[in-house]
């Protein structure tokens, strides 16, 4: 439950109202009035002339007046009575009075008794006389009451906590607001559950989410630095930056450190990192951890690692525990391991997942996999991604792949891509195509140009042959294979690169071919060179071909040596054909061996005869 924030006031005779700027020449003159009537013994005037006294803290002054005009009979006076004898310290008299005033229907005085017996334990008393405020009108009657009900966690607190809101007061209008963001929370959580009913919980969701962004913006534009906090993260999650960063702005100048912290980041967002900066200092200054982390990751960012290790620290001190992981972060940067590892311990004992998980990771480094292995347990088990497809790995490396298996698909049940390759790798190789293809279009999707490899070489298997084109005519439509096979060669997958360049060629389209065998054989594909050397020798350019082929020979591709043999025997360089010939024999495959000996035996032949 949040926190009360208003303080009622309980100076209420109904017959004037405070000016917002003092008129002190008017109140004096208002006073020297009332006090001529009150002498002539007008109750009223007394009573007012109390109330104008009490209010300016004049207690001796008040008091007389004040049990003069309740003498006769004034409720209101009564009341004001309670409140001065409160102050002075007399709460039981005090509650005389407010009983006089409450019994004669004055609503604040109600309020005032109801929060008497409740400071004193007597609750029942607390709901009879709050209630009785409540159903007068009373603003403040009716949020006391409200907070004496949500407290038993009584389901009729809402309504009253609606009833003070919609009078004005704007701690009911906020946590109104709480209350509602709960519910939609819950709406939505329920529509998740085993059997439920998503469309439901969401249409509930969006319903209290609505009513809570109403009241949040009520409490806000009456003052309420919270209300505006929340009313911000609201307008920015949906994209309305613009009045997200108002309303932070509203709620930072009333001194809420987290929406000068929030209206930081979104100006860093929006590429003013000065102003961004101003905002974090002031937000930091007043204790807000989240803030001296953001300093201190600009200055890290900036080289500055004496500041950035300072503002960490700060941020520590706030009770931020992201403070220490940073502080891992940047010893681990500079080399200073043992720091690292004091710093990620302490985040990572304090329930920091990633802390966890780079300690494990700093631990596995300096080959300590005993230490490693429970820290990355710990942190999978609070939500680490990145420490489940770490168990994966630590669990490969043993050779215990179902339990590795087990790992990688908790990461990619999550959306770790490489998680996911790894699992459509195992899925292929145990034959199940269809959970391999769906692994695998997670992770190509995420980015993994192996995957996307992987992928495609899944789909190229499935495609009909190629149907044969009239007078020869290229195929221009591209399948979805050579689509992800495009989009791994983007990526800088040589594989790829040189299926790519493949398949272009099937086309006929010669120059695309060219570019992406070339790319890869720069890149250090063997296939790429050799690729490339056969389409540079069809198109007549057999000296840059040996190039290329020099290129795939020397890398160990045997095909690539014998065509060299092969060149050199054409021009009569007999020796050199004959040495290319020993390293195809010597490279392989067999096909290829065979081919090279018979050259081979042939060019020694004609230089022995």
């Amino acid at each position: 439950m949040d926190v009360m924030g208003d303080k009622a006031t309980l100076l209420d005779t109904g017959r004037f109202v405070q000016p917002s700027d003092r008129d002190e020449t008017g109140e004096a003159a208002e006073e020297a009035r009332q006090r001529l009537a009150a002498q002539k013994g007008d109750a009223e005037a007394m009573s007012v002339l109390g109330a104008m006294l009490l209010r300016r803290g004049d207690l001796d002054g008040a008091e007389p007046q004040l049990r003069a005009a309740t003498a006769a009979g004034d409720r209101a006076a009564a009341n004001n009575l309670g409140v001065l004898l409160h102050q002075r310290g007399y709460a039981e008299e005090a509650a005389g009075w407010w009983r006089i005033a409450a019994v004669a229907g004055s609503a604040a005085a109600a309020h005032a008794l109801g929060r008497h017996h409740r400071e004193r334990g007597d609750e029942p008393a607390a709901e009879y006389w709050l209630r009785q405020s409540a159903e007068q009108g009373h603003a403040l009657g009716a949020y006391a009451l409200a907070d004496l009900l949500e407290h038993r966690g009584d389901a009729r607190a809402r309504d009253w906590m609606r009833a003070a809101a919609e009078r004005g007061h704007r701690e009911a209008a906020y946590r109104l607001a709480r209350s509602l963001d709960r519910t939609a929370a819950q709406a939505a959580g329920a529509g998740t559950g085993p059997g439920a009913d998503p469309g439901a919980g969401q249409g509930d969701a969006e319903v209290a989410g609505e009513a809570a962004e109403q009241w949040y913006r009520q409490a806000a534009a009456r003052g309420h630095r919270r209300a505006a906090l929340h009313l911000g993260a609201i307008l920015e999650k949906r994209g309305e930056l613009k009045e997200a960063g108002r309303w932070y702005l509203t709620s930072a100048k009333e001194g809420e450190a987290r929406a000068a912290c929030a209206l930081g980041f979104l100006l860093r967002d929006a590429g003013d990192t000065e102003s961004a900066a101003v905002w974090w200092l002031r937000a930091a200054q007043d204790g807000d951890g989240n803030a001296a982390n953001a300093l201190g990751a600009l200055h890290a960012e900036r080289g500055e690692t004496q500041t950035a290790e300072r503002w960490y620290r700060a941020a520590m001190d706030a009770g931020d525990v992201n403070g220490a992981y940073n502080l891992g972060l940047l010893c681990a940067e500079q080399a200073r391991t043992a720091q690292a590892e004091q710093w990620y311990r302490r985040a990572a004992y304090a329930g920091h997942r990633e802390a966890a998980n780079a300690l494990a990771v700093l631990l596995l480094q300096v080959g300590d996999a005993a230490g490693a292995e429970p820290w990355f347990s710990k942190a999978a088990d609070a939500g680490s991604v990145d420490a489940a497809f770490n168990l994966g790995i630590l669990h490969a490396g043993r050779g215990a792949d179902a339990t590795a298996l087990r790992w990688y698909e908790r990461a990619a049940a999550a959306g770790h891509t490489e998680a996911a390759l790894q699992v459509g790798i195992a899925r292929l190789r145990d034959g199940d195509e269809p959970a391999a293809e769906r692994h695998l279009r997670c992770a190509a999707g995420g980015g993994s140009a192996e995957g996307a490899y992987r992928l495609a070489t899944v789909l190229d298997a499935r495609r009909p042959p190629t149907p044969a084109h009239e007078l020869g005519e290229p195929a221009t439509e591209k399948s979805e294979c050579e689509e992800w096979y495009e989009r791994a060669a983007s990526q800088g997958h040589r594989r790829a690169q040189v299926r790519v360049g493949m398949l272009a060629s099937a086309r006929g389209d010669v120059v695309e071919a060219a570019r992406w065998y070339r790319e890869a054989a720069e890149a250090g594909s063997r296939n790429g060179a050799f690729n490339l050397g056969l389409l540079l020798a069809r198109e007549g350019s057999e000296p840059e071909a040996a190039l290329w082929w020099t290129r795939a020979a020397d890398a160990g591709h045997g095909r690539a040596a014998l065509r060299l043999a092969l060149v050199y025997a054409r021009r009569g360089e007999l020796a050199e054909g004959q040495r290319w010939a020993d390293r195809a024999v010597s490279l392989g495959p067999q096909e290829v061996a065979e081919r090279a000996a018979r050259l081979r035996d042939a060019l020694r032949q004609e230089l022995s005869a």
